[in-house]
Parts: structure tokens; sequence; C-alpha cells
């Protein structure tokens, strides 16, 4: 069982702590928050010990989780990394591709592993069709959220539309060539609507839409490549796989079959993959935790969170 440390008691620092606490992977010892108010309410409130002294609480663990501000980021995790502590950083990775970087230099040559908190990978609707989705060419995301001061700290590009950068790199697998971009600010002081443009060097367009001020909640992204379209609700965790494959010389009364200009005839099918629930973040930190007992590669290493993170900076910087 590994000792694990929370840094952070925020609304999802809180959510971290209960569930480190419940996991038989892990042995809670205790979090650290720079708001001794906020520390000693969650302390008295949920009984879990309150570290005075950030240090303190790094040298009682084997792992360090990382759920303050993003721009705290980087100093928390070098800390830990230089005591040789493993850590799960919540997502974006670092403020700044620089801080990043480092963070990869600190990873190897304290021999630690890292995870990067992009907790949609772990989506069961996502986890159900990923293996479906083979070389896409089209790509559309709509990621949409009702206003929350919570994360306006950073550009909307780093406090939502990462998370589908993030699935969108993981399933193509090529190099970005080219970024188009537009961002609004209305409430905030970065912008709080973007649009990009991804293009990848093998042809594949991503189109990617995030607000944090509409008036619905949305996480959706569809998927096209050939003979296949696929659609994730994130939200709803609900998918929709529509195949197309040569028509039976005799089909079915049932059979969906269109037939192009050239007179070749695809017949429509649906695949309804298996959705099985899940508590996503609780399967990201028991992944985790299962790598460093394993010696085995996380699922999202800090390698990938850097790439996340130096895509959405490309996109921001484009504005």
């Amino acid at each position: 069982m590994l000792k694990v440390g929370v840094l952070g008691a925020g609304h999802l620092g809180k959510i971290h702590l209960r569930l480190l606490n419940e996991s038989p992977k892990y042995e809670l010892i205790g979090f650290y928050d720079p708001d001794d108010i906020i520390g000693q309410k969650v302390a008295t409130e949920f009984g879990y010990v309150h570290f005075e002294n950030i240090n303190e609480l790094i040298e009682a663990v084997d792992v360090v989780d990382i759920v303050t501000p993003t721009l705290s980021h980087y100093d928390c995790a070098k800390k830990a990394m230089e005591k040789g502590k493993h850590v799960f950083i919540e997502k974006p990775i670092t403020n700044t591709l620089e801080e990043a970087e480092e963070l990869l230099v600190l990873e190897v040559k304290h021999r630690v592993k890292g995870q990067v908190g992009h907790v949609e990978r772990f989506n069961p609707a996502f986890s159900s069709v990923k293996d479906k989705i083979h070389n896409p060419m089209f790509i559309e995301t709509h990621r949409l959220a009702e206003f929350n001061p919570r994360g306006t700290d950073v550009p909307v590009v780093l406090d939502l539309m990462i998370h589908d950068i993030d699935a969108i790199l993981s399933v193509v697998h090529s190099e970005v060539r080219q970024i188009n971009a537009s961002g609004v600010s209305v409430i905030s002081n970065s912008p709080d609507i973007a649009n990009a443009r991804i293009e990848f060097e093998n042809g594949c367009v991503a189109n990617l839409t995030a607000s944090r001020i509409s008036l619905k909640n949305m996480r959706k992204s569809r998927f096209f490549q050939r003979d296949a379209y696929i659609s994730v609700d994130f939200l709803e965790k609900k998918v929709e796989v529509v195949k197309m494959k040569d028509a039976p010389e005799t089909p079915g009364d049932f059979d969906m079959i269109l037939q192009n200009a050239e007179g070749i005839k695809k017949q429509i099918y649906f695949e309804n993959p298996d959705i099985i629930a899940n508590n996503a973040i609780l399967d990201e930190l028991e992944t985790f935790a299962d790598a460093i007992n394993n010696d085995t590669t996380p699922v999202v290493t800090l390698q990938q969170g850097t790439q996340a993170l130096k895509v959405a900076l490309q996109i921001i910087a484009s504005f």
C-alpha cells in the first residue's frame, strides 16, 4: 500500500482525499493547504490529518497528489520529485512549457514516476470506443460549461479544451502541422470562448470549441474515419458507432444500403459497445498506483501531459 499525501484541499482536492482514503491501494497520510483556515476546516469536517508544512508532508509519503491551482503545479512537483517522490499532477501539467520540460528532466534524474490528471482518458464512454478509432481524418469537439469562477485563473483552453486536446493526441498518431484559433474574453481577463483548428501532418483535421459561459453543459466529440463515424458523449457517457461495409449481394429487408454515383453499394450498421460504469478519478489514481507497483508506464505520462500543454499554448498564441 502506497503512502500518499494531497496538496490542495479545494473542491477537487476534497474529492481526491475521499477517494484515496477509500482506495485499498493507498494509505492516506494527510494533506497540506496553504490556507490554514481551509486546512483546519477540512481536517475537522472529514478527519484527515492536516499538515501545516508542505515539506513535512512530502517527507512522510511515497506519492504526492498535486491538486493545487495550475500556477503552483511546478513548484509543488519539483519539491516532491527532488525528494524522490512519485507525483500525480492535475491537468494542465504546469503553467508554462519550460516548467513542464524541466519536470521531464527531474522525472528521469530522480527515477520517479509521474501522471497527469487528464481524467477523460478514463471516461467509460471514451474507453469503450478508443480501440475502434483508427486513423481518424476529421474530428469535431464541443466542450461547453456554465460559468464557474473555478478555473478562470487560466484561459478556457487550459481549463476545458485541454481535455479534448489530450484525447485527440491519444488517437491521432501524427505531428501537428498547423494551428489556427480565435478566442474571446467575455467575463474573465483571459479568453472564455475559444475555437481551434488543428491540422496534422497525416492530413487529419480537428476542430475544437470550448466555452465556459454557456447556458448548458456539453462534452461531445465526433470522430470521422474511413467507413466509420464514432460519437462520444463524455457528459452523458454514451457512444454511437456507425460503420459501413460492402453490401451483401442479397440485402435483407431491414438492411440499410447506400449506393454512390459509381454504383458501389455499402451497408450501414451500428455497433453498441459495452460501457462499464466507473469512477474515472478513482481509476486514474489507482492505475497510477499500479504503474508504480508494477514499474510500468502510467496511462497519461508527463510527456503526454507536456505535449497537450504545448498544443494548448500554441492555440493561445495564435489568438
